[in-house]
């Protein structure tokens, strides 16, 4: 969706409000497919991990369902914020620890005149897709950017943005999509009523 990478990763879930909501990540290859769609990994990495998976399911089996519980925890936190209001106890320990156990598998490199993140080459660790995610949560959660995290004004959609917008007027996930459903409605709930104005 080219927002922020730990909102794309919150947003791997569609209809969110609904009472149908559609996941996207229900195996561990739909979480490297995510990782290729995203550039977190290589082709060469992503097929190591999908093999490690597959010579480890019940290892790939926790990283998915750990994967989930942090997406679902960061959302909470997002929200919680968009709604001026402070994260669960639960949801900021579980962020937290998964910060402590990113930050270990980081380190810093001065190539072409900067400083440049990179992340420790460990094609054994599974949860390695969610390293530069987690670590792109902690870098917004800490800027003065925070406040341009939003949530689609569609309840039934869910998702968040990151409203680049000058004014910070921006309402939807998609002017296209969401947006474009919300201005069909209005149209005929107008043209309904006879009420133009």
């Amino acid at each position: 969706m080219g927002e922020r990478l730990c909102i794309d990763f919150i947003n791997t879930v569609d209809w969110r409000g609904s009472s149908h909501p559609i996941e996207y990540i229900n195996t561990y290859p739909d979480l490297v497919k995510w990782g290729l769609e995203q550039g977190i990994l290589e082709s060469g990495k992503a097929q190591l991990l999908l093999k490690k998976a597959q010579d480890s399911p019940e290892t790939a089996a926790r990283v998915l369902k750990e994967t989930v519980t942090l997406r679902e925890a960061m959302y909470r936190i997002f929200s919680a914020v968009i709604e001026g209001s402070p994260p669960s106890k639960e949801d900021s320990s579980l962020f937290n620890r998964e910060l402590s156990r990113t930050l270990v598998n980081a380190y810093v490199i001065f190539r072409e005149g900067k400083f440049v993140l990179r992340w420790r080459d460990s094609e054994n660790a599974l949860e390695r897709i969610l390293w530069p995610v987690i670590h792109d949560a902690c870098e917004l959660l800490t800027s003065q950017e925070l406040a341009r995290v939003g949530k689609c004004a569609d309840e039934k959609c869910g998702w968040l943005f990151f409203d680049t917008s000058k004014n910070r007027s921006r309402r939807w996930c998609s002017m296209n999509d969401c947006g474009n459903r919300a201005k069909v409605r209005r149209h005929y709930k107008k043209k309904r009523t006879g009420n133009y104005q």
